[in-house]
């Protein structure tokens, strides 16, 4: 691939992205739609890692005066002529991310929530010596960016309240041009607040903070904010005129977030993956934002770049790794068998009938099972199929990444629920030391029929044994004497599971099959078989085990059968 641009993995910033050498999928056109849609405040809700902020900062350097014009040559937008001619390169922008603007308590997070603002402050020097600010205007600049004996930014609760207001208006009077402000990620602070227990504090601040900018602001030319969840109803917004929000549901600007399908087409291409399309299709689209379907770009880019690395590398998740999944669980948590069934029903491949409601804020989101649907919704883990009449949404999970969250996090949770009863759990498990076959079918049957089971037909077989070597390691997991080894080699091979009771002298080995159709009894000879015939039992035996026993688990759906041989 010598001579290929660079994937850009990670990057957010567009002057890296054009300079440095990177592959760009162009939708620089954001700009032109956006100034044909005048809204004194613009708000996009998008799942994390969908461009949002890459979008920002292309924003950013298109409007900020002094930006290089040249990094957008060759795009969309420069194609527009007057419109970049009136636009481009003449305005003060004041550009923040409230991403990082988390924590376990509300000093930190305001501490962090200065940091940000002073940075930004910082990228105007020229402020404390202009000629067109008055001496008074120049001090309160300068309070800005103060900083204490600890290194950290002195403002004071007043002064970091109001420090996009004044810095604003002295952009304003500065460049004699109204200024631009964005604002990405707006929600995070709230969200890390509500988990943290100190949301009301942190509501207070934003809206404030918001209030005093985007409301009543003379030297404002538009904001535009970015998150997962419109929460409008707050009163962070409250007030606002002119103020437009674009969510998945809506048409508008959807072509802007994500990969379309014959975007993703042409990077395949040009990459030499398009030998894999038909699996990137399957895991990372599927997405429905408004009347398009929608690629998560963060995970075609990680993928592509995993396969420049291995070629022959199967699909896999990359959202675990960067947003957070505790939705699932809180869902779960929170469900009962009927809305367990529904998730089951999904996991499946089924689409399930919901009211959206868009604008919840954090204190509604435990109040009914119902919100939760809708948080899932907004933050990427369901996907709309269809809206009837009446606005009831057809949700369905958008593709196999999905998927797999979904199942690990059933696994978590039901490794949580299985603790609860200590006794049954270690009941279940001495019945293995014992060779009582019948109890652990009965049991472990008991367990299946509590949580939720993987039947859909588009799943390999292999994952849906994964599944239950996944339920079976989380119910080994409470045993503290057992010394439990997951796909260890042994013999001619990787046993699924294998137990060493020391104290005992005894050794399981443990293997477990998907019996497709319910054929119970075949796939149980087929475990043993296995076990026998690669010797699963020989690391058991050379660690001194002197009582072996080897058990053929099928399952299928919610029932199993086990054999022991």
């Amino acid at each position: 691939m010598a001579g290929k641009a660079k994937l850009p993995m990670g990057i957010e910033n567009f002057m890296e992205i054009r300079t440095e050498g990177f592959y760009y999928i162009d939708k620089t056109r954001l700009i032109k739609t956006l100034l044909e849609n005048p809204g004194k405040v613009t708000l996009f809700t998008r799942p994390r890692r969908f461009g949002k902020t890459l979008n920002m900062s292309m924003l950013k350097y298109f409007f900020e005066a002094g930006s290089d014009s040249s990094i957008f040559d060759g795009l969309e937008i420069a194609k527009e002529k007057e419109l970049c001619e009136e636009y481009m390169g003449k305005f003060p922008v004041i550009s923040i991310s409230l991403k990082e603007v988390a924590s376990k308590n509300f000093d930190t997070a305001k501490r962090i929530l200065r940091s940000v603002l002073g940075d930004e402050a910082v990228r105007f020097p020229f402020l404390a010596e202009s000629d067109r600010l008055t001496e008074t205007e120049r001090q309160q600049y300068k309070k800005l960016i103060q900083l204490n004996d600890q290194g950290e930014y002195a403002m004071s609760d007043e002064v970091l309240s109001k420090s996009l207001l004044t810095l604003s208006r002295f952009l304003q009077k500065h460049f004699n041009q109204n200024t631009i402000i964005l604002i990405d990620e707006y929600d995070v602070p709230l969200d890390r607040a509500y988990q943290s227990d100190y949301y009301n504090d942190m509501v207070t601040l934003i809206s404030t903070l918001f209030g005093r900018v985007l409301k009543t602001n003379d030297s404002l030319k538009f904001a535009v904010l970015t998150g997962c969840l419109r929460i409008s109803k707050e009163s962070i917004f409250t007030g606002l005129n002119n103020f437009n929000v674009y969510t998945v549901k809506d048409v508008q600007y959807n072509e802007y977030f994500g990969f379309s399908d014959t975007e993703v087409q042409k990077l395949l291409e040009y990459y030499g993956f398009m030998g894999k399309y038909d699996a990137i299709k399957k895991w990372y689209d599927g997405y429905r934002f408004g009347e398009l379907e929608i690629y998560c770009p963060w995970d075609v880019v990680s993928y592509c770049h995993a396969l420049k690395m291995k070629p022959h590398m199967e699909p896999q998740s990359y959202w675990v790794n960067t947003s957070s999944n505790d939705i699932i669980r809180r869902f779960l948590s929170r469900a009962d068998a009927a809305s367990r069934d529904e998730i089951e029903f999904l996991i499946n491949g089924g689409h399930v009938k919901k009211m959206i409601h868009q604008e919840l804020t954090y204190r509604d989101l435990d109040s009914d099972i119902d919100n939760l649907w809708s948080i899932l919704f907004t933050t990427g883990y369901l996907t709309l199929y269809g809206e009837d009449e009446e606005g009831i949404s057809s949700l369905a999970i958008p593709n196999r990444e999905i998927q797999w969250i979904y199942i690990q996090q059933i696994r978590k949770w039901f490794k949580d629920e299985a603790r609860k009863n200590t006794q049954k759990l270690e009941d279940f498990c001495r019945a293995f030391e014992e060779n009582d076959v019948s109890a652990i079918e009965k049991e472990f049957t008991s367990y299946l029929r509590k949580t939720i089971s993987i039947r859909d037909t588009g799943i390999k077989k292999e994952m849906k044994e994964n599944f239950y070597h996944g339920i079976l390691l989380g119910l080994f997991g409470n045993m503290e004497s057992w010394k439990v080894k997951s796909n260890a080699e042994s013999g001619d091979g990787y046993s699924d599971i294998s137990v060493e009771v020391e104290d005992k002298d005894i050794g399981i080995v443990i293997e477990l099959k998907y019996a497709e159709n319910a054929m119970f009894d075949i796939a149980c000879k087929e475990a043993l078989r296995q076990i026998h015939d690669r010797n699963y039992e020989r690391a058991l035996v050379d660690d001194g085990m002197k009582t072996i026993y080897r058990y053929g688990i099928a399952c299928y759906k919610k029932r199993c059968r086990v054999v022991s041989g």
